[in-house]
């Protein structure tokens, strides 16, 4: 769980209500009020459904949701506007996320979200929330059909001679292996090594292995249909067999003649959460685990299981893994692993690496780090209708490698219109899952026109598996046989596996044969349009406008906004004939390229959008390589599907015009349509093949976390710990986090083995008085020549010293109408955050209790919000709980409660409340009770 950092404190007035008789307790830090603006439900001005706990290093901000919100991938996360607070932890009941604030003030509190993956959980709270949907709705040309509709004009993809998804002439095998549990860092509970295989029968010498690894879901399930997240499971429980759910595609390789094997991995999804990184180094970890056991069974055969027994041997040498969700991002980080060790105090496993990882498949991922390796190449399946990770922002895996190493590795985008997240896993599918399963594409009254099921678009649980395992099958034949006749399907060209229909499936690829001429940043000068941030929230800087726009994978969002060293080309016209020049700071060289390979982004649903493409030379000279023509894919406000098409055009007009390939200095895109939207993402020299990866020497960096506490005296810098092993000199760029206001700066440094240029250091002051824990938080990602393992970490030093207590005592508790009730709040020492306590409003025994009526309504609805307009006892509010605030640095602060005067004649009045305090462990504890008298003025 991610603290909310200090970048989100508002400078605010400070309300308070006191107690009304003398007594002692604990007193408490807190964040205050959110704004000056009236307080609402819950607490303050939140809105329905948040609310305060707990008081400063332990207070929390919560947001329950009305229905239960199923285990996924994606990260929840809490937003105050656009800025991020941090990422909560979910409570058991599916409920509630609980976010620890720090003694941090939010901020307007009507400007809460609650996202995932791009997703707005808390979107149907109320219209506020349907209003900005409704604002994302992508542009689109009503006369023109929706691509997928009738009426519409792209043409099926012309099929591919060769076609990984038939069954290969092996027979197969089907069997599980159980071994003793493992032990991983940070984790406190063991985790299963447990696996299913499925191989051939009678293959001939060994077999390359294919390793599956699922990603996060519920763990547990009971006969009466519930399902928990806890690991291990209680008793009544049994284990969601979540590895077994890709049969299908196991069943698919092993006929052709691999050896597959998916692993459980139900224990790091019940701990998951206490991971910084999401879980990434434990899934790795356990991946590793797992070869070293097939590694050590391949050279001693009798000691593997019965099911390793049963098939092939398998061939370490030619290992691909294959990823779901977070289970991409673990393997992502399993084969970075492979290459480039991580700290030991980080890792699960530290035996020797006897295995060599030829490719990576992953469906539907997560890359929290975005920190992809370069040197192994990889397909990553983009599901159009994922409702768990709906930004797909596993495009960085294909984006990410561009320029940080060599190159030579394929790294393939497959975009597959109308699949889900869940359903490639068959016991993530309902009908089909052992456990109970939904669709995690979400619906609400109004159908969805691409993804409610039962749409033209919206493919079956059956066609997306069958789909899935046909394109995990091209990426093994590709990275594994080597059979150049499959990369046709995964690299752009643009041809599809008849297996794979009715799926519409589109691909686009960095890497391999691509040499790099035309790739947007600050240097390149760009006229007609514009270079454009991939992630800024100023809508002038930014690709696609934040508020409203629809969402690209390309634009995932990462730690931090703005995040330099992202950009594109932005293109925007009203009439055909305007020409964008593109214009790189150099010459590039497109010599010994057969083809111009652009990567461009129109607007979902639009249709034919014509663009020349010229390129002039060095001297001047001029080639018109030809018109492109694209369309863009379904979308809808609930889709990530700004998504780019690759455009392919012949460079042979270029040498019939006699062009100097070797010093191109300008590409210019015309548009031949009356209006339109386009995003450049880049282009490259192309010619066709695959090329033999050998990964480079690159230092590797990985920050780490170090927690100390402020002591009682005296100064310290604390470093951030930070360590750089592997190989050779890289550029990494360097994130920081200003601890009192949160601003990011960020620089670019030169990193090698043995030297630490990312030095950054927290000073902290010892004292003896009570505060907030202060942390020094710090992001890194590679730029260039370097990789990255653990992407976040920091310092963070604690309050160590105990909470002051709180004494009450009345200056005026027995008033005539008209008067304040006043107390005077006393703190034992003054601390070094805000104290507060709460005060819930009792009924009044044996007496009259003070009404709305009878108090100030202005002041009353600053602390509860909407006041009835009937008077009623202040006991029988919907809230009848209010917040006491002591300013920090301050040890007294007279409080008052405004009544008002009436012309009518009453018997006197009483106010009864209980002082709520909170002890060490942050639990609330009722304090004494309290009485305020008013008498009649007459």
């Amino acid at each position: 769980m991610i603290r909310v950092t200090r970048a989100v404190t508002a400078a605010v007035a400070l309300l308070a209500l006191a107690a009304a008789a003398p007594g002692a307790a604990h007193a408490q830090p807190s964040p205050g009020p959110l704004s000056q603006a009236p307080r609402g439900r819950e607490d303050g001005n939140l809105p329905e459904g948040w609310q305060f706990t707990g008081t400063g290093a332990g207070r929390e901000l919560i947001w329950t949701s009305p229905d239960l919100v199923p285990m996924g991938n994606a990260r929840v996360e809490f937003y105050a506007g656009k800025t991020l607070l941090g990422r909560p932890e979910a409570a058991r009941d599916g409920h509630a996320f609980r976010l620890r604030t720090d003694g941090t003030r939010i901020g307007s509190g009507t400007e809460l979200r609650v996202m995932a993956g791009g997703r707005r959980l808390d979107a149907g709270a109320g219209s506020d929330a349907r209003d900005d949907a409704g604002r994302l709705s992508p542009s689109a040309p009503r006369e023109t059909p929706p691509p997928g509709t009738p009426g519409h004009t792209e043409a099926p993809l012309p099929a591919n001679p060769v076609d990984p998804g038939v069954r290969g002439g092996h027979r197969t095998v089907t069997g599980e292996y159980t071994l003793p549990p493992v032990r991983l860092p940070h984790f406190p509970a063991p985790v299963e090594m447990r696996a299913t295989v499925v191989g051939p029968i009678g293959a001939p010498g060994k077999r390359p292995l294919a390793l599956f690894l699922h990603g996060r879901h519920a763990t547990c399930f009971n006969t009466a249909g519930e399902v928990t997240g806890e690991w291990p499971c209680t008793d009544g429980t049994k284990p969601i067999p979540s590895h077994q759910g890709y049969l299908q595609a196991q069943k698919l390789l092993a006929s052709q003649g691999y050896v597959t094997v998916s692993i459980a991995a139900n224990g790091i999804n019940g701990q998951d959460f206490q991971a910084e990184d999401g879980g990434a180094q434990a899934r790795s970890s356990l991946v590793r685990r797992h070869l070293a056991h097939w590694a050590e069974w391949a050279a001693k055969p009798a000691g593997a299981p019965a099911a390793v027994r049963a098939t092939a041997p398998a061939d370490l040498s030619r290992v691909l893994l294959v990823g779901h969700s977070r289970g991409g991002e673990g393997v992502n980080r399993a084969a970075l692993d492979s290459l480039s060790r991580p700290p030991a105090d980080q890792d699960g496993y530290r035996g020797p690496v006897r295995w060599t990882i030829r490719g990576n498949v992953l469906i539907g991922p997560t890359v929290f780090g975005q920190n992809p390796v370069p040197d192994v190449p990889s397909a990553t399946l983009l599901p159009g209708c994922d409702g768990d990770v709906s930004d797909l922002q596993g495009q960085i895996y294909v984006d990410g490698t561009r320029g940080v190493s060599r190159g030579a590795a394929l790294h393939s985008a497959v975009y597959m219109v109308g699949a889900n997240h869940n359903f490639f896993n068959s016991e993530w599918t309902p009908g089909q899952a052992k456990a109970p399963a939904d669709d995690d594409f979400w619906s609400d009254d109004t159908p969805d026109p691409v993804c409610t099921p039962g749409t033209k678009t919206r493919l079956t649980a059956t066609q997306q598996q069958t789909a899935g395992a046909t394109y995990i099958a091209a990426a093994a034949r590709l990275f594994l046989a080597g059979d150049d006749r499959v990369r046709p399907l995964l690299d752009g060209t643009g041809r599809r596996a008849p297996s794979a229909d009715p799926a519409r499936v589109l691909t686009h690829a960095v890497g391999a044969h691509r040499t790099p001429a035309f790739l947007a940043d600050p240097s390149v000068a760009v006229t007609g349009g514009r270079v454009c941030a991939q992630v800024d929230p100023d809508a002038a800087r930014a690709c696609l406008p934040p508020d409203g726009g629809g969402q690209s994978p390309h634009f995932a969002s990462w730690e931090t906004a703005p995040e330099p060293g992202r950009d594109a080309i932005a293109l925007n016209w009203s009439k055909a004939g305007a020409a964008v020049t593109v214009r790189p700071a150099r010459p590039v060289s497109l010599a010994g390229s057969e083809a111009l390979a652009l990567r461009v982004i129109v607007p979902p649903n639009t249709s034919g959008t014509q663009l020349d493409v010229t390129l002039v030379d060095a001297s001047g000279r001029r080639a018109n390589l030809g018109r492109a023509r694209l369309d863009g894919l379904p979308g809808t406000e609930r889709t990530a599907s700004y998504w780019a098409r690759e455009l392919r055009l012949p460079l042979s007009a270029a040498a019939r015009a006699g062009l100097d390939l070797k010093r191109v200095k300008t590409l210019e895109l015309t548009p031949r349509t009356g209006s339109g939207k386009a995003w450049l993402m880049d282009a490259w020299g192309w010619r066709p093949g695959t090329p033999v990866v050998r990964p480079a020497p690159l230092p590797r960096v990985d920050i780490g976390r170090l927690t100390v506490a402020e002591g009682d005296s005296g100064v310290r810098t604390h470093r951030v710990p930070v360590r750089v092993s592997g190989q050779g000199s890289g550029q990494v760029r360097v994130f920081v986090a200003d601890p009192a206001t949160g601003e990011v700066t960020h620089r670019t440094v030169t990193v090698r083995p043995g030297k630490n240029a990312v030095d950054v250091s927290l000073t902290v002051r010892g004292n003896t008085r009570f505060g907030n824990d202060l942390s020094q938080e710090v992001f890194v990602k590679a730029v260039r020549g370097a990789v990255v393992g653990s992407h976040h970490g920091g310092v963070t030093a604690r309050n160590d010293d105990p909470m002051p207590t709180l004494t009450v005592t009345p200056v005026a508790a027995d008033v005539t109408e008209g008067k304040p009730l006043t107390w005077r709040l006393t703190l034992s020492e003054a601390a070094d955050a805000e104290i507060s306590a709460g005060l819930e409003l009792l009924p009044v025994v044996g007496g009259a209790e003070l009404s709305t009526a009878d108090v100030d309504r202005r002041w009353l609805e600053e602390y509860v919000g909407e006041v009835p307009e009937q008077a009623v006892p202040l006991s029988q509010l919907p809230r009848a709980y209010l917040t006491v605030y002591i300013p920090a640095g301050e040890t007294a602060f007279d409080v008052s409660v405004p009544t008002v005067a009436d012309e009518l004649r009453e018997p006197q009045e009483s106010l009864r409340a209980r002082l709520i305090t909170y002890d060490e462990e942050w639990e609330p504890r009722p304090g004494p009770e309290l009485i305020g008298t008013v008498r009649d003025a007459a």
